[in-house]
């Protein structure tokens, strides 16, 4: 849509006052003398000065004839030949002759004067000029009101009823309701004002809407962390009840309660540190520690961590780590992440299985990946895998599926970094983890971070 600024506006508003009355004041003249020409008004002003002179002079050349009927009559003529008026009083203001008998009033220009003779006043005469002059005028209001009602319907178009309609949005979002339609306008400022105002809505719809997700999903994690701290809680109270009242009496029931005592116990405190990692990430959005960190020395600890629990369940990791990879970042973060992902692999690989994990550089990118030796992923934990506290097996039981937090708190971590973290399925079975960071470079590290944060905070 073509707008003006409303600066343009009113200069065009102001030449529409000049030249609507102007243009009428033309066409008066015209219909009055045939002509475009001006000087024709000033000559007809002349004209008609002269008649009045030859009128004022037969008036009182014929002083003594007031009263004549003759006189009057050809007086009468005279002046209704120039189209004019007159009335004639005596001394005393009695009316001794009027031209037109039914002209009381008029709006028409007069000329008034005394007539002395010997140095006494004889009388006194009045002559009404033609209104030519009058409709020129009535013509110069007439344009003058056309351009005020012009100005004034364009105003209501273009300024007022927009800025009404803004004003009606804005109660309509107030309260709740953000499917509005806001108005357009000719008018540049008025149009830069709507275009602000639509980007403002959607900013708050998407505010809303984020804030409307962030409360579902912490009802969520809520009512999941209620359900998965009771269940261990319950059993480590059991078997405590049971040590206390003397349910287990030999050394070998006793061993055996105290070791699911900490097992459970175990359990509480992976679910604790897991949920305080999510809390972190997610609503207290904590700076990151960032320095230089070689990518591979970070998975070379995490594999060597879990590379006890692997050899005690037959498994064997298999790693070909390229380096040095540096990015800026967190280490212990970093660490946390890749840890969370073997953890996965190793849970997830059966007996006698491998698992593959490779890293290197490439271009402007550390790349890793991490394959297991399991049956995969299903379609709904393709979709759902980075999902907070969602764990794909039918069981749900938390001593093969985890605290249903571990991928999510890896995607977060990485895409904190500037990278990203995805799911998929290897062709020759198993399921792999692929990642990646941005290179480090000196001076627009920092940079990339904080646009890796922005863009990933809910």
């Amino acid at each position: 849509m073509k707008t003006v600024r409303i600066r343009t506006f009113t200069i065009i508003c102001l030449l529409l006052m000049f030249i609507l009355p102007w243009t009428f004041f033309v066409a008066s003249h015209y219909m009055e003398n045939r002509t475009f020409r001006l000087s024709e008004s000033r000559s007809h002003e002349q004209k008609v000065q002269q008649q009045l002179d030859e009128m004022i002079g037969r008036i009182e050349a014929g002083t003594e004839s007031w009263i004549d009927p003759a006189w009057q009559r050809e007086l009468k003529d005279k002046l209704q030949a120039v189209e004019m008026d007159a009335v004639l009083l005596s001394a005393s203001g009695e009316e001794l002759f009027r031209s037109d008998p039914d002209r009381r009033g008029t709006s028409s220009s007069t000329e008034r004067f005394s007539i002395i003779v010997n140095g006494e006043l004889h009388g006194k005469a009045i002559i009404y000029l033609p209104s030519s002059n009058m409709s020129l005028i009535l013509s110069i209001f007439a344009g003058l009101i056309l351009a005020f009602f012009v100005m004034g319907a364009a105003m209501r178009r273009l300024l007022l009823k927009p800025l009404e309609k803004m004003s009606v949005a804005a109660r309509q979002i107030a309260e709740g309701d953000w499917d509005v339609e806001l108005p357009r306008s000719g008018i540049t400022e008025i149009s830069e004002v709507r275009d602000g105002f639509a980007v403002m809505v959607k900013g708050l719809q998407n505010s809303f809407q984020k804030q409307a997700q962030l409360e579902k999903e912490r009802r969520f994690v809520i009512s999941a962390v209620a359900h998965d701290l009771r269940t261990p809680l319950f059993a480590l109270r059991g078997y405590l009840d049971g040590l206390e009242q003397g349910i287990a009496r030999s050394p070998e029931q006793i061993s055996k309660y105290v070791a699911v005592c900490k097992q459970k116990s175990e359990q509480l405190g992976l679910l604790v540190e897991d949920l305080f990692t999510f809390t972190k990430l997610d609503y207290l959005e904590a700076k990151l520690s960032m320095e230089e960190v070689d990518v591979k020395l970070v998975m070379e600890r995490a594999v060597d961590s879990l590379r006890p629990l692997a050899e005690h369940n037959q498994m064997v990791i298999n790693s070909q780590l390229a380096g040095p990879c540096m990015i800026s970042g967190d280490a212990h973060l970093l660490e946390r992440a890749m840890n969370n992902l073997l953890d996965n692999a190793v849970r997830h690989t059966p007996s006698g299985g491998a698992i593959e994990v490779r890293c290197s550089q490439d271009n402007d990118r550390v790349v890793f990946e991490i394959r297991d030796a399991g049956s995969g992923f299903s379609t709904e934990d393709l979709e759902r895998a980075f999902e907070p506290l969602y764990r794909g097996e039918t069981s749900r039981s938390r001593a093969t599926g985890g605290s249903g937090l571990g991928l999510t708190i890896s995607q977060r971590i990485i895409r904190r970094h500037g990278g990203d973290l995805t799911a998929a399925n290897h062709p020759e079975g198993g399921a792999i983890l692929r990642g990646w960071f941005p290179v480090r470079h000196p001076g627009n590290a920092l940079g990339l971070i904080e646009t890796a944060l922005d863009g990933d905070r809910v």
